[in-house]
């Protein structure tokens, strides 16, 4: 019963050294960004007789959940109605520090022609004071550890309800997805 044991320190070594390195990488795992439109500010409207087109800046907040800063190119963020594609925005090139947030300002044009098209229901729409967008956006960029860059690409998709009359945004669910290329 009194049997000792006796210690090794190479084992304590190589034990703490195994949780160190299965802490780095449980903290290290890319998480997903989240993005949250903030407001809507309307530009200016440009008459096309018989439609009125629409600029729009978009402000949006995101937030980079990683303990690596990014990188992404521009791209163009589609913006739907009905089904329909209504207008675009246009992503600029830029870069995020690890573990922050930043606002995105979004410039935007919408499509009255488009608008047009679904006339009955967007009058439905300003009636109720809800009108429902869909936007999709793949963002392209790397990431920086230790020497190496990591590509990777984000899919975001957004449903966001919106008061026409004011373009206040009402509710909104966001969901994005990340790709990492080795």
């Amino acid at each position: 019963m009194g049997k000792k044991v006796k210690w090794s320190w190479s084992s304590a070594l190589i034990g703490a050294a195994s949780a160190v390195a299965a802490t780095a990488i449980v903290a290290a795992k890319p998480k997903d960004p989240t993005f949250h439109l903030i407001s809507i500010n309307l530009t200016s409207l440009k008459l096309k007789l018989p439609v009125v087109d629409t600029e729009l800046i978009l402000t949006v907040h995101v937030t980079n959940p990683n303990i690596v800063p990014i990188q992404y190119s521009s791209t163009t963020m589609s913006i739907f109605y009905q089904g329909s594609l209504l207008g675009s925005a246009d992503v600029q090139a830029g870069s995020q520090p690890p573990r922050s947030c930043q606002l995105l300002r979004l410039p935007a044009k919408l499509n009255g022609l488009q608008l047009a098209h679904h006339a009955a229901r967007f009058v439905a729409d300003v009636t109720r004071r809800e009108m429902v967008l869909h936007a999709a956006v793949d963002i392209g960029g790397t990431a920086r550890v230790l020497c190496w860059d990591h590509k990777f690409k984000v899919h975001v998709d957004s449903h966001v309800t919106v008061d026409p009359l004011f373009l206040d945004v009402i509710d909104q669910e966001n969901k994005s997805a990340l790709d990492i290329f080795t």
